[in-house]
């Protein structure tokens, strides 16, 4: 046998330690799959719950409840279906999940209150309308008394 092409086991990396690799986070077991699928039912049922029955007369505040429930639940998949937590590839996988929440809450307050402010300013409202309707009638009478 050449000296590039060699067997695994020749240095000692037999298949029967597959999971070496995988030390540092744990892939779950039936009982923390089990909580995370009870936990993401009664997250789901509750808003379902909330909106089917009309419990809460104010809708905004429906919805409020419904987001907070599902950031509740995309935590609850995040640990215990993803596995995400601190100790994973030393950290890394987190920092990155913290980054990408954070850029995802910037950019959706942001686009939010852009289209709110939009709506709050370039909307016409009764005055507009009203300021509109004189300054028509103005130029329609400059443009009568300009005519011979």
């Amino acid at each position: 046998m050449s000296d590039a092409v060699h067997s695994h086991d020749a240095h000692g990396h037999g298949h029967d330690h597959h999971d070496d690799h995988h030390d540092e986070g744990s892939h779950g077991s039936f009982g923390s799959y089990m909580i995370g699928f009870g936990l993401s039912v009664i997250l789901t049922a509750i808003p379902f719950w909330l909106v089917m029955t009309g419990t809460l007369a104010d809708a905004q505040l429906t919805g409020f409840i419904i987001l907070a429930f599902a950031a509740v639940q995309v935590v609850v998949h995040m640990i215990y279906f993803l596995h995400m937590n601190s100790r994973v590839e030393g950290g890394w996988s987190f920092m990155a999940m913290m980054l990408t929440i954070v850029l995802v809450v910037i950019v959706l307050s942001g686009s939010m209150w852009v289209m709110y402010h939009l709506n709050a300013n370039m909307m016409p409202h009764p005055q507009m309308e009203m300021d509109m309707g004189s300054t028509q009638e103005m130029r329609l009478s400059n443009d009568m008394s300009e005519m011979p």
